[in-house]
């Protein structure tokens, strides 16, 4: 799941710092969920799905593809 996140921002050529933004957080916070230090809150699995529009069982991992 982390590194599908990672690869989602990264794809659309975000910063951690400008995702972060649009989840009201800290950049450092937000980089802890992209290395697994932190597990990601539903609510927060729910913004990233909508943000980059897919589905929060594609962000989990259960389904491999983006968008249901």
């Amino acid at each position: 799941m982390y590194r599908r996140i990672r690869e989602l921002r990264e794809d659309r050529d975000l910063s951690q710092r400008e995702v972060a933004k649009v989840l009201n957080m800290s950049q450092t916070g937000y980089s802890k969920y992209e290395t697994g230090e932190n597990d990601i809150p539903t609510s927060v699995l729910i913004q990233l799905a909508a943000l980059y529009n897919t589905s929060v069982d594609y962000l989990l991992g259960l389904t491999n593809v983006p968008r249901g």
